[in-house]
């Protein structure tokens, strides 16, 4: 079980932000886009993750100036991030540790996806179920 399997059924798209554009746009972002952060993206390398969270901390302590500052200086940097062979359990267990929601997918250096920690919980769930119901068939069929 590997978090390949979760981005065929999610797709390619990954959408992301510079660490150069406004706060400002990065919410708009997420706003359009109903999603709780992004991956900040400079020359095809993931150099942060933006999130609501992030957002949330520095208008706290720097009030709504924030949203004219760039990604950069709200962004959590740097970002942990896992391969396409990463298993999903070890996913898991990143997210845990380090207390975070959602983690890069990247492959030969460049990001070919991202996995949120509902995306593993569900994938790792419809594999318990299914176990499950193929115990049951086969109990019932011996």
């Amino acid at each position: 079980m590997t978090v390949a399997a979760i981005l065929q059924g999610k797709g390619e798209e990954v959408v992301q932000v510079q660490s150069t554009d406004s706060v400002l746009s990065a919410v708009q972002l997420l706003a359009t886009r109903r999603i709780g952060c992004v991956p900040v993206i400079d020359n095809g390398e993931v150099v942060g993750i933006f999130s609501e969270r992030d957002l949330v901390y520095r208008v706290a302590t720097d009030g709504a100036a924030v949203l004219d500052q760039p990604v950069s200086a709200v962004m959590t940097s740097p970002a942990f991030t896992i391969t396409p062979d990463t298993q999903v359990i070890q996913g898991l267990s990143l997210m845990t540790q380090r207390r975070i929601r959602h983690l890069p997918v990247v492959a030969d250096g460049r990001i070919v996806g991202l996995v949120s920690i509902g995306d593993l919980v569900k994938y790792r769930i419809d594999r318990i179920e299914s176990e499950a119901e193929a115990m049951r068939v086969y109990i019932q069929s011996a």
